[in-house]
């Protein structure tokens, strides 16, 4: 089936039939059989058009249609008969206007443009006025703007050591808060880097195995479409298979536990010196290769990130952080805290609550890497450039805060019955069908829209020519699959009792982000998409959660 060029609401020019004029027009609706489009003059009359009869504004200009001179009318208002017809003189002087390409329609609205050169030509017996315009946008810098990200590059890290310190003392309260500061020796050992060099670059050997799937990721500004080669899920295994061989061998995971502070700060110092490594090699790249995201200003680029797609050679940076550090690592640290428990508590087996934890965050991680290629259509992967936000994030962030259930387990032991693990079982998979067959869904409709089995599938068609889901899981709220997160973080969160709020950081922290990145993709979505993401949250009202907003 053909694909529509113009959407429901956009706002366009339509030829008057009979003629050779063009007015301003409203698409009302698409006949899928006819090819037809129903649109409104501003008159009020509405008429049935063929694709080819319409076209995008591009300002009042005269041009060829079909050998026959092409004129758009500057009233706007369509004659009163087909046959009354209004002729622009020869002799009249003309605007020719040069923009660059944007969106149309409604959403040059939310762009505003400057008129910074304005040129006079003097050519034979006309004057020819030609006004330079460069569409300047302006740029809305999340997170704060630059005061907002420098206090995070700055608190981010002090607030994870606060945490896991915390998490080290037996009674953790506000009594005695803040908890004992270790000494400076005491965080650093270059033995410990050692090892968490020998660990970031094992992941980066196994990276550049040639085994899996190559496929392309979506279209760049440029056209171009860079190839990733799948293999996360064979990399989780050969780790996998090394750790078990490590054990058999006598290495003692236990170093993982007694030495945590300072492989979360040799993370954090390997996280920054990237990030710096980062910045410096962007501002050497081409403007084709910079992030959206990124400002010009020197703070923000370094931790939002400048360049959208690091590469040395065919080794993608981003991709590659995205999940294989960090994301594994989270598993090894986790397998760690349970023999520790087991060691420190003087336990034959590990507890049921430990075994929870571990179980359902080894699940998580396992779906992430076999469903890797659903990455590549992330918001991280299109649209952020690799900054420190991503490095922290992935190298630190993910390992040491989403390993603090198991973490805080190790010295705070809590007993679960049966009963209530059943239950905690079943929220689990509940919050897991919905993020799965959410993001399976999206990822299928993103690949091949046209697939037959998404045939059932209502879409909203939008002026970029793409069209949004308002069925299926998407049509119930916005954001299904964090839905469904939200739903797992607390199911993994449960085990370690209600005697404290730290196991609970992660689903409080999980709510703020997820909320955060929704408001950042509304913005987006309706910038980009205009009329039509107005129309999509007509019919799906609510963002996360129901009854929430």
């Amino acid at each position: 089936m053909p694909s529509r060029k113009f959407a429901d609401g956009e706002v366009v020019r339509g030829r008057w039939p009979g003629s050779s004029l063009y007015y301003e027009v409203e698409i009302l609706s698409h006949d899928s059989k006819s090819q037809l489009y129903t649109v409104k003059y501003k008159d009020g009359t509405e008429l049935e058009l063929k694709e080819s009869d319409i076209k995008k504004p591009f300002g009042n200009s005269i041009s060829r249609y079909n050998g026959e001179p092409e004129r758009t009318e500057r009233n706007d208002m369509p004659p009163k008969t087909p046959q009354e017809k209004f002729h622009l003189s020869e002799e009249s002087s003309y605007i020719s206007t040069q923009y660059s390409l944007r969106p149309r329609g409604e959403e040059n609205k939310l762009k505003e443009i400057e008129f910074q050169e304005e040129k006079v030509v003097t050519k034979g017996p006309t004057s020819l006025r030609t006004f330079e315009v460069p569409a300047v946008q302006t740029k809305d810098l999340d997170f704060g703007g630059v005061p907002g990200v420098f206090l995070i590059v700055l608190g981010l890290p002090a607030f994870l050591f606060l945490l896991l310190l915390m998490c080290k003392q037996k009674e953790p309260s506000l009594l005695n808060f803040p908890p004992p500061l270790p000494a400076l020796n005491d965080l650093w050992e270059t033995r410990v880097f050692g090892v968490y060099l020998l660990w970031f670059f094992v992941q980066a050997l196994f990276y550049l195995l040639p085994i899996g799937r190559v496929v392309e990721g979506t279209p760049l500004a440029d056209g171009r479409r860079l190839k990733y080669r799948l293999n996360g899920f064979y990399a989780f295994l050969l780790t996998s298979a090394a750790v078990g061989a490590a054990l058999s061998w006598g290495v003692d995971l236990h170093y993982v536990y007694q030495h945590f502070l300072q492989l979360a700060l040799a993370a954090l110092v390997f996280s920054v010196a990237l990030s710096v490594y980062l910045y410096v090699r962007a501002r050497r790249a081409p403007p084709g290769q910079l992030s959206p995201a990124s400002s010009g200003n020197v703070i923000y680029d370094f931790f939002i990130g400048r360049e959208l797609n690091p590469r040395i050679g065919t080794f993608d940076l981003k991709y590659f952080c995205e999940l294989r550090p960090g994301l594994m690592g989270w598993v090894v640290i986790n397998l760690a805290m349970l023999l520790a428990e087991m060691k420190s508590q003087n336990r034959a087996t590990p507890s049921l609550a430990m075994i929870l934890v571990n179980s359902f965050q080894f699940l998580y991680v396992v779906d992430a890497l076999w469903n890797e290629e659903a990455v590549l259509t992330t918001m991280d992967i299109t649209h952020e450039g690799f900054g420190f936000m991503l490095a922290f994030g992935d190298l630190v962030w993910v390992p040491f805060i989403y390993s603090l259930q198991a973490f805080y387990l190790v010295s705070h032991p809590h007993e679960v019955s049966w009963l209530a693990a059943s239950f905690m079982v079943a929220l689990k998979v509940c919050g897991y069908v919905i993020f799965r067959c959410a993001n399976a869904q999206k990822n299928a409709f993103r690949k091949n829209p046209t697939d037959p089995r998404l045939a059932h599938l209502k879409t909203i068609h939008t002026s970029t020519g793409k069209n949004l889901l308002v069925s299926g899981w998407w049509g119930l709220v916005r954001h299904p699959n964090y839905l469904g997160d939200l739903i797992m973080a607390l199911a993994w969160s449960l085990p370690c009792g209600f005697n404290h709020i730290l196991p609970y950081f992660y689903v409080i922290y999980f709510t703020l982000l997820l909320v955060h990145r929704e408001m950042r993709d509304e913005r987006h979505c309706r910038k980009k998409y205009g009329v039509a993401w107005d129309r999509y949250c007509q019919r799906v009202p609510y963002r996360i959660l129901p009854y929430v907003y």
